[in-house]
């Protein structure tokens, strides 16, 4: 419960105009306009597409009592208390944290933030805690989970309203941590101001996003502003071969820093702990390092092929760690752990004859690096096909850089749409195109049908990576969302294949 008085002790209050006493109740808090109720508060928050100050109106007809905004109407109706505020969503992030009765005060929260490897890294972070006997949950890309409650995401970091509302059904439901992904536009939106992280880890730093923060240093430091809202008792944990690691090391305000390195870096750790990674050896079904940390050294293997899921699992380990987990545990637990959902997961017809990977690379660093990761452990001999394509209504500077990446490290290239949006998808594949200068490609707007192409191209020992998708169940063009799942046309096309096969 919150009352007039808190709302007037929030963050950035310029002016009020408040008929109501300090101690009426607020019956709910909304930023939709739609989900206003009788006596509750509406906040005007200014978005990129919609700004709602243009919304007061119907707040007040679905029976709002107080207005929170950053300017004033000229006419403000006197049934209502006005509260103008320099930042509509500060304001916001800490009256969602107060209605929900600061529920994140009650657990261990970990953010993980970076362009890639969040995923991965937050997934796994959650796993070795609850094997280790510790309630946990979970806040990514296309879900959140709270005991045995599962929710549907729209965004990587939900609104700070959302956000505080699972963590209230995390310590209903027994949760001592939450494990969360931490994405840029959430930090530089205040949807995660009124959390106190408990640790935070840094997985890399890329182009991406750039329509949205401008530059890299603009970028670099929204990611940085994690590091930042560490507890002065809390752990941080930097990928020390990413030169933008010493910007978070530089900000970070906890007391425990760990810093993980494939390359012996050692810069932002002058007054942390490394940890190494050792004898790496890869394969299609997965990796074995020894784990270097405090003078000892730990055998480990995990299934999850490439060196930037090495430095990924690193980061887990080195959570762990921190945390005051035994490390001969945290290494041996998640050594049988199947890989996270569309990140190099393998998808294989039911004879076994046939194997494609389906992965989340939807960036030009991500790409390469699973590329990369795949030409390094395929069969000799075999072949390497990629289909892909690009969103729309996202940075279009990447998709030349995209296609020119694809060319150049894969034996056939298969350029098809992805989530065109609001995009003509042959224009959006026409603009990959342009960055593919040697060599040929195939285009197939349809992506069911370019997955199949891809299928129908393997010889036996070929490898089929299809990108840009991975774990989601859908495709968006023209404002319509239709259920379309890689993983799944993917198998079918894979079990056709063997089907034809064996009919012959």
């Amino acid at each position: 419960m919150i009352t007039m008085d808190d709302m007037l002790r929030l963050p950035g209050v310029v002016e009020s105009r408040s008929p109501a006493g300090p101690s009426v109740r607020i019956e709910g808090i909304a930023y939709d306009s739609r989900k206003v109720v009788p006596g509750g508060a509406f906040f005007a928050v200014r978005g990129f597409v919609m700004d709602g100050h243009r919304f007061i109106d119907r707040a007040i007809g679905n029976g709002a009592s107080v207005i929170v905004c950053e300017e004033f109407p000229e006419v403000c109706p006197q049934e209502c208390s006005w509260i103008r505020v320099q930042d509509c969503r500060k304001a916001l992030s800490r009256a969602s944290a107060a209605w929900y009765g600061f529920p994140a005060g009650s657990l261990r929260v970990i953010g993980v933030t970076g362009t890639n490897g969040k995923t991965t890294t937050a997934r796994l972070i959650h796993r070795m805690l609850v094997l280790h006997g510790v309630p946990a949950g979970y806040i990514g890309t296309g879900l959140a989970l709270a005991g045995k409650e599962e929710v549907v995401l729209e965004r990587t970091t939900p609104e700070a309203l959302e956000l505080h509302e699972l963590f209230l059904k995390m310590v209903s439901s027994g949760c001592e941590a939450a494990v969360m992904e931490v994405s840029s536009h959430a930090l530089v939106l205040d949807r995660t101001a009124d959390i106190t992280f408990s640790g935070a880890v840094f997985t890399n730093l890329t182009p991406e996003h750039l329509d949205f923060h401008g530059s890299m240093d603009a970028y670099g430091r929204a990611k940085a502003r994690l590091f930042s809202q560490v507890a002065l008792d809390g752990f941080g944990v930097v990928n020390a071969d990413d030169p933008w690691s010493g910007e978070m090391a530089r900000v970070f305000s906890g007391s425990k820093l760990l810093c993980t390195t494939c390359q012996d870096q050692k810069f932002p750790c002058r007054s942390g702990s490394l940890v190494r990674a050792l004898d790496i050896e890869a394969s299609m079904d997965g990796s074995c390092v020894r784990v270097g940390y405090e003078g000892i050294s730990i055998p480990a293997s995990f299934r999850l092929p490439g060196l930037y899921n090495v430095m990924n699992m690193l980061g887990v380990y080195a959570a762990g760690f921190a945390m005051g987990l035994d490390p001969q545990r945290v290494v041996s637990s998640l050594s049988a752990e199947p890989s996270v959902p569309g990140r190099l997961e393998r998808v294989s017809d039911d004879e076994g004859r046939y194997t494609a990977v389906v992965d989340y690379a939807h960036t030009p660093d991500a790409l390469e690096k699973v590329i990369d990761a795949l030409n390094a452990i395929r069969p000799e001999g075999s072949r390497l096909i990629v289909v892909f394509g690009c969103g729309g209504d996202r940075d279009r500077s990447k998709r030349p850089v995209m296609g020119e990446i694809a060319a150049g490290g894969a034996d056939r290239v298969i350029l098809t749409s992805d989530n065109p949006r609001s995009e003509d998808p042959d224009a959006i594949i026409d603009e990959i195109a342009a960055g593919i200068r040697r060599g040929s490609f195939f285009r197939i707007r349809d992506r069911a049908e370019a997955v199949s192409c891809g299928v129908a191209m393997m010889r036996p020992g070929d490898v089929l990576l299809v990108a840009g998708k991975g774990h989601e169940e859908y495709q968006e063009a023209s404002g319509v969302r239709i259920r379309f799942s890689d993983r799944e046309v993917v198998l079918s096309a894979l079990n056709k294949r063997s089907e034809h096969k064996l009919q012959r």
